[in-house]
């Protein structure tokens, strides 16, 4: 028995460069656009939801391994900024991503952040996938802005 799954998602063009995202009749469709020139900024652009992907991920990840130790973090927030530029070949990529989460309690509230910390991002799915091609930092501070990672 295999632990593969298939995960799809559909896109159907509105205008220009605004996309319809579809993700499955329980999930409303969003709208993705590039910025001006090109399109009108309706929605996030491709990199944006790449962010937002290993972003959502990486919160996850860590609140899956807090909760394993029934820690309670919340809430948990997390900014990822991506960089695009041009590659050595000038075409436009993203070239690396910083993600921070901060913890919603401080440090002093929680039990096994040592091993939690060295952990949560080795379990992230889409952060571990994306990596292999784009470099990704990760910070993760607590409530009282004190660095854990």
């Amino acid at each position: 028995m295999s632990d593969n799954t298939l995960t799809t998602v559909e896109l159907q063009q509105q205008s220009d460069y605004q996309f319809q995202i579809h993700f499955g009749a329980a999930i409303p469709p969003l709208l993705g656009d590039e910025p001006p020139p090109l399109g009108q900024g309706a929605g996030p652009t491709p990199a944006q939801l790449l962010a937002a992907a290993v972003g959502n991920c990486l919160s996850d990840s860590l609140l899956f391994a807090l909760r394993k130790f029934k820690q309670a973090p919340e809430p948990i927030r997390c900014q990822v900024q991506a960089e695009v530029g041009r590659s050595a070949e000038g075409r436009m990529r993203v070239l690396h991503m910083q993600a921070t989460l901060h913890l919603g309690v401080p440090q002093s509230q929680l039990q096994h952040l040592d091993r939690v910390l060295d952990q949560f991002e080795s379990f992230c799915t889409v952060t571990q996938s994306v990596r292999a091609a784009i470099p990704i930092t990760v910070q993760v501070f607590d409530a009282d802005g004190a660095r854990l990672k």
